[in-house]
Protein backbone atom coordinates (compact mmCIF):
# COMPACT_ATOMS: atom_id res chain seq x y z
CA UNK A 1 0.00 0.00 0.00
CA UNK A 2 1.76 3.72 -1.16
CA UNK A 3 2.02 6.38 1.74
CA UNK A 4 -0.97 8.39 0.17
CA UNK A 5 -3.39 4.99 0.51
CA UNK A 6 -2.00 5.16 3.79
CA UNK A 7 -2.53 8.69 4.68
CA UNK A 8 -6.16 8.58 3.79
CA UNK A 9 -6.92 5.40 5.81
CA UNK A 10 -5.73 7.08 8.76
CA UNK A 11 -7.71 9.98 7.88
CA UNK A 12 -10.62 7.87 7.64
CA UNK A 13 -10.13 5.95 10.65
CA UNK A 14 -9.70 8.89 12.26
CA UNK A 15 -12.71 10.72 11.36
CA UNK A 16 -14.71 7.24 12.16
CA UNK A 17 -13.19 7.03 15.81
CA UNK A 18 -14.29 10.88 16.04
CA UNK A 19 -17.67 10.07 15.19
CA UNK A 20 -17.80 7.13 17.31
CA UNK A 21 -16.62 8.87 20.28
CA UNK A 22 -19.26 11.82 19.90
CA UNK A 23 -21.97 9.29 19.05
CA UNK A 24 -24.75 9.71 21.72
CA UNK A 25 -24.52 13.77 21.44
CA UNK A 26 -27.56 13.26 18.47
CA UNK A 27 -29.14 15.44 16.12
CA UNK A 28 -31.99 13.41 17.59
CA UNK A 29 -32.21 10.82 20.23
CA UNK A 30 -32.08 7.15 19.39
CA UNK A 31 -34.63 4.24 20.27
CA UNK A 32 -32.61 3.72 23.11
CA UNK A 33 -32.34 6.67 24.36
CA UNK A 34 -35.98 7.57 23.36
CA UNK A 35 -37.40 5.41 26.23
CA UNK A 36 -37.12 7.94 28.90
CA UNK A 37 -39.34 10.71 27.21
CA UNK A 38 -43.43 10.28 26.92
CA UNK A 39 -44.61 8.56 23.39
CA UNK A 40 -40.57 8.75 22.39
CA UNK A 41 -41.17 12.79 21.83
CA UNK A 42 -38.70 15.13 23.35
CA UNK A 43 -40.33 18.47 24.63
CA UNK A 44 -40.51 20.95 21.29
CA UNK A 45 -40.26 24.45 20.93
CA UNK A 46 -36.44 24.15 22.31
CA UNK A 47 -33.61 24.80 19.37
CA UNK A 48 -30.84 26.31 19.02
CA UNK A 49 -27.05 26.35 17.66
CA UNK A 50 -25.80 26.10 21.18
CA UNK A 51 -27.98 23.57 22.14
CA UNK A 52 -27.05 19.36 22.29
CA UNK A 53 -28.85 16.86 22.61
CA UNK A 54 -26.94 14.25 25.26
CA UNK A 55 -27.99 10.86 25.69
CA UNK A 56 -26.63 10.29 29.25
CA UNK A 57 -24.40 6.85 29.51
CA UNK A 58 -22.40 4.92 32.23
CA UNK A 59 -21.47 1.64 32.66
CA UNK A 60 -22.42 1.01 28.94
CA UNK A 61 -26.29 2.06 29.46
CA UNK A 62 -28.34 4.91 28.70
CA UNK A 63 -29.73 5.95 31.96
CA UNK A 64 -31.55 9.54 30.75
CA UNK A 65 -31.55 12.32 28.21
CA UNK A 66 -30.49 15.95 28.51
CA UNK A 67 -30.32 18.99 26.15
CA UNK A 68 -26.96 20.68 27.52
CA UNK A 69 -26.33 24.45 26.35
CA UNK A 70 -22.53 24.20 25.73
CA UNK A 71 -22.17 28.02 25.54
CA UNK A 72 -24.04 28.49 28.98
CA UNK A 73 -22.55 25.26 30.69
CA UNK A 74 -25.83 24.52 32.12
CA UNK A 75 -28.82 21.15 31.27
CA UNK A 76 -31.89 23.20 29.47
CA UNK A 77 -33.10 20.56 30.85
CA UNK A 78 -33.37 16.65 31.90
CA UNK A 79 -35.68 13.96 31.03
CA UNK A 80 -35.76 10.95 32.95
CA UNK A 81 -38.46 7.73 34.01
CA UNK A 82 -38.54 7.87 37.62
CA UNK A 83 -38.12 4.58 39.52
CA UNK A 84 -39.58 3.70 42.77
CA UNK A 85 -37.77 3.78 45.37
CA UNK A 86 -36.93 4.83 49.31
CA UNK A 87 -35.53 8.08 48.98
CA UNK A 88 -31.77 7.32 49.83
CA UNK A 89 -29.06 8.58 48.16
CA UNK A 90 -25.60 7.57 46.32
CA UNK A 91 -22.96 7.67 48.86
CA UNK A 92 -19.50 8.39 47.47
CA UNK A 93 -20.38 8.64 43.74
CA UNK A 94 -17.72 10.79 41.68
CA UNK A 95 -18.51 13.90 39.68
CA UNK A 96 -18.19 12.92 36.17
CA UNK A 97 -17.98 14.98 32.84
CA UNK A 98 -19.12 14.40 29.29
CA UNK A 99 -16.58 13.08 26.99
CA UNK A 100 -19.46 13.07 24.05
CA UNK A 101 -18.65 16.91 24.29
CA UNK A 102 -14.81 16.35 23.86
CA UNK A 103 -12.88 16.34 20.90
CA UNK A 104 -9.93 14.13 22.82
CA UNK A 105 -11.71 11.43 24.39
CA UNK A 106 -13.33 8.38 22.54
CA UNK A 107 -16.00 7.16 25.27
CA UNK A 108 -19.62 7.34 25.47
CA UNK A 109 -20.02 7.15 28.72
CA UNK A 110 -19.41 9.96 31.32
CA UNK A 111 -16.27 10.02 33.16
CA UNK A 112 -15.22 11.13 36.80
CA UNK A 113 -12.98 14.09 36.25
CA UNK A 114 -9.46 13.63 35.89
CA UNK A 115 -7.41 14.19 39.44
CA UNK A 116 -4.68 17.05 37.10
CA UNK A 117 -7.40 20.33 36.86
CA UNK A 118 -5.11 21.08 34.03
CA UNK A 119 -6.52 18.49 31.94
CA UNK A 120 -10.11 19.81 32.15
CA UNK A 121 -9.04 22.70 29.55
CA UNK A 122 -9.19 19.63 26.98
CA UNK A 123 -13.33 19.87 27.80
CA UNK A 124 -14.48 22.86 29.51
CA UNK A 125 -14.83 24.91 26.45
CA UNK A 126 -18.13 22.93 26.01
CA UNK A 127 -19.37 22.15 29.53
CA UNK A 128 -18.67 22.95 33.62
CA UNK A 129 -15.96 21.84 35.57
CA UNK A 130 -15.35 21.67 38.97
CA UNK A 131 -13.52 24.54 39.40
CA UNK A 132 -16.47 26.33 37.83
CA UNK A 133 -18.01 25.35 41.50
CA UNK A 134 -15.22 25.68 43.78
CA UNK A 135 -15.83 29.14 44.58
CA UNK A 136 -19.11 29.85 44.67
CA UNK A 137 -20.31 30.04 48.41
CA UNK A 138 -24.25 31.27 47.77
CA UNK A 139 -24.67 28.13 45.23
CA UNK A 140 -24.38 24.64 44.72
CA UNK A 141 -24.50 21.91 42.08
CA UNK A 142 -28.07 21.05 41.87
CA UNK A 143 -29.43 18.21 40.30
CA UNK A 144 -32.10 18.27 37.46
CA UNK A 145 -31.84 14.12 37.44
CA UNK A 146 -32.10 13.48 41.31
CA UNK A 147 -30.52 10.94 42.43
CA UNK A 148 -33.54 10.35 45.13
CA UNK A 149 -36.12 9.81 42.00
CA UNK A 150 -33.82 6.58 41.09
CA UNK A 151 -33.73 3.49 42.38
CA UNK A 152 -30.63 1.25 40.86
CA UNK A 153 -27.03 2.39 42.34
CA UNK A 154 -26.32 2.83 38.29
CA UNK A 155 -28.71 4.66 37.47
CA UNK A 156 -27.93 6.90 40.98
CA UNK A 157 -24.74 6.94 39.89
CA UNK A 158 -25.36 8.64 36.42
CA UNK A 159 -27.29 11.98 37.94
CA UNK A 160 -23.67 12.66 39.49
CA UNK A 161 -22.57 14.09 36.15
CA UNK A 162 -21.87 18.25 35.63
CA UNK A 163 -24.17 17.96 32.52
CA UNK A 164 -27.09 17.50 34.95
CA UNK A 165 -26.04 20.27 37.43
CA UNK A 166 -26.94 24.09 37.14
CA UNK A 167 -26.00 26.57 39.88
CA UNK A 168 -29.14 26.68 42.44
CA UNK A 169 -29.17 28.93 46.10
CA UNK A 170 -27.97 26.43 48.30
CA UNK A 171 -30.96 27.65 50.77
CA UNK A 172 -33.34 27.00 47.84
CA UNK A 173 -31.75 23.53 47.10
CA UNK A 174 -31.83 21.95 50.62
CA UNK A 175 -35.38 23.73 51.46
CA UNK A 176 -38.15 24.65 48.76
CA UNK A 177 -36.81 22.44 45.82
CA UNK A 178 -35.61 19.24 48.22
CA UNK A 179 -39.53 19.10 50.09
CA UNK A 180 -40.92 19.23 46.43
CA UNK A 181 -38.39 16.82 45.11
CA UNK A 182 -39.24 14.66 47.62
CA UNK A 183 -43.40 15.31 47.25
CA UNK A 184 -42.93 14.24 43.44
CA UNK A 185 -41.02 11.03 45.47
CA UNK A 186 -44.08 9.89 47.83
CA UNK A 187 -46.83 10.87 44.99
CA UNK A 188 -45.11 8.58 42.45
CA UNK A 189 -44.15 6.28 44.38
CA UNK A 190 -47.64 5.75 45.61
CA UNK A 191 -50.00 6.61 43.50
CA UNK A 192 -48.49 6.04 39.84
CA UNK A 193 -48.88 2.62 38.97
CA UNK A 194 -47.00 2.79 35.23
CA UNK A 195 -44.09 5.24 34.03
CA UNK A 196 -43.84 8.34 35.04
CA UNK A 197 -41.97 10.30 32.56
CA UNK A 198 -39.92 13.39 34.56
CA UNK A 199 -38.59 16.69 32.60
CA UNK A 200 -37.12 19.22 35.02
CA UNK A 201 -35.46 21.93 33.69
CA UNK A 202 -34.43 26.16 33.88
CA UNK A 203 -34.74 29.65 32.45
CA UNK A 204 -31.73 30.83 31.57
CA UNK A 205 -32.52 34.56 31.99
CA UNK A 206 -29.82 34.69 35.25
CA UNK A 207 -26.91 35.93 36.11
CA UNK A 208 -23.50 34.43 35.48
CA UNK A 209 -20.44 32.67 37.49
CA UNK A 210 -17.53 33.85 36.50
CA UNK A 211 -14.25 32.21 37.05
CA UNK A 212 -10.51 33.59 35.75
CA UNK A 213 -12.80 37.26 34.28
CA UNK A 214 -14.39 34.78 32.38
CA UNK A 215 -18.27 33.75 31.50
CA UNK A 216 -18.21 29.95 32.62
CA UNK A 217 -21.34 28.72 34.03
CA UNK A 218 -25.25 30.67 34.01
CA UNK A 219 -27.04 30.43 36.97
CA UNK A 220 -31.03 29.98 36.04
CA UNK A 221 -33.59 32.26 37.28
CA UNK A 222 -36.16 29.50 37.85
CA UNK A 223 -36.35 25.89 38.32
CA UNK A 224 -39.00 23.87 36.80
CA UNK A 225 -40.34 20.65 36.46
CA UNK A 226 -43.19 18.38 34.96
CA UNK A 227 -44.46 14.65 34.98
CA UNK A 228 -46.94 12.61 32.38
CA UNK A 229 -47.81 9.39 33.87
CA UNK A 230 -50.88 7.87 32.40
CA UNK A 231 -51.77 5.03 34.68
CA UNK A 232 -52.39 5.96 37.78
CA UNK A 233 -54.53 5.07 40.53
CA UNK A 234 -58.13 6.37 40.09
CA UNK A 235 -59.00 5.79 43.84
CA UNK A 236 -56.53 8.25 45.42
CA UNK A 237 -57.92 10.63 47.14
CA UNK A 238 -59.08 13.71 45.22
CA UNK A 239 -56.62 15.90 45.84
CA UNK A 240 -54.12 13.91 44.39
CA UNK A 241 -56.41 12.45 41.59
CA UNK A 242 -56.61 16.11 40.35
CA UNK A 243 -52.68 16.31 40.01
CA UNK A 244 -52.62 12.94 37.15
CA UNK A 245 -52.12 11.98 34.70
CA UNK A 246 -49.72 15.86 34.17
CA UNK A 247 -48.95 18.28 36.55
CA UNK A 248 -45.93 20.78 37.43
CA UNK A 249 -44.37 23.09 39.42
CA UNK A 250 -41.94 26.05 39.18
CA UNK A 251 -39.81 27.71 42.14
CA UNK A 252 -37.57 31.29 42.13
CA UNK A 253 -33.54 30.20 42.27
CA UNK A 254 -33.22 32.56 45.07
CA UNK A 255 -32.55 32.01 48.78
CA UNK A 256 -36.44 33.12 49.36
CA UNK A 257 -37.54 31.38 46.99
CA UNK A 258 -41.06 29.24 46.49
CA UNK A 259 -42.27 26.13 44.62
CA UNK A 260 -46.01 26.77 43.04
CA UNK A 261 -47.45 23.75 41.53
CA UNK A 262 -49.61 24.70 38.46
CA UNK A 263 -50.64 22.89 35.39
CA UNK A 264 -48.22 21.46 32.72
CA UNK A 265 -50.05 24.01 30.66
CA UNK A 266 -49.98 26.98 33.04
CA UNK A 267 -46.48 25.91 33.37
CA UNK A 268 -45.75 26.32 29.19
CA UNK A 269 -47.51 29.57 29.20
CA UNK A 270 -45.02 31.19 32.01
CA UNK A 271 -41.68 29.28 30.12
CA UNK A 272 -42.69 31.28 26.55
CA UNK A 273 -42.89 34.78 28.97
CA UNK A 274 -39.57 34.14 30.73
CA UNK A 275 -36.81 31.78 28.72
CA UNK A 276 -36.18 31.49 24.71
CA UNK A 277 -38.99 29.01 23.77
CA UNK A 278 -41.02 29.24 21.00
CA UNK A 279 -44.81 29.95 20.86
CA UNK A 280 -45.10 25.71 19.91
CA UNK A 281 -43.47 25.13 23.10
CA UNK A 282 -45.41 21.77 24.07
CA UNK A 283 -43.44 19.79 27.60
CA UNK A 284 -45.24 16.51 26.79
CA UNK A 285 -46.19 15.06 23.20
CA UNK A 286 -50.28 15.84 23.12
CA UNK A 287 -50.06 17.20 26.34
CA UNK A 288 -49.36 13.48 27.87
CA UNK A 289 -52.94 12.35 26.28
CA UNK A 290 -52.75 8.33 27.28
CA UNK A 291 -53.39 6.05 23.73
CA UNK A 292 -56.91 5.03 24.68
CA UNK A 293 -58.24 6.31 27.66
CA UNK A 294 -60.39 3.42 28.60
CA UNK A 295 -57.41 0.94 29.45
CA UNK A 296 -55.73 3.41 32.03
CA UNK A 297 -56.37 2.20 35.80
CA UNK A 298 -58.41 -0.98 34.23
Amino acid sequence: MGAQAILSACCCLAILLAAMARADVQEDFSPECREFLFMGTPPRGLEGKTLKKICQRYNGHARYVTLYDVENHIPVYSAYTFKRNDGSKQVDTPWMYEPQLSTTVSDRDMQPFPIESTIHSSFEDAQAVLDDYSNTPRYERGQLNPDDHQNFLDDKAATYTLTNVVPQSRVFRIGAWKKHEQTLRRRLNNYCRGTAYVVTGVTLSGGMIHRHNMYRVAVPSYLWTAYCCVDYDHNAPFEVRAKFPVHAAHGLNEDSGEVVELSVKQLEEFLRHNTYVDNAFQIFYDSCVPNNPKTIGS
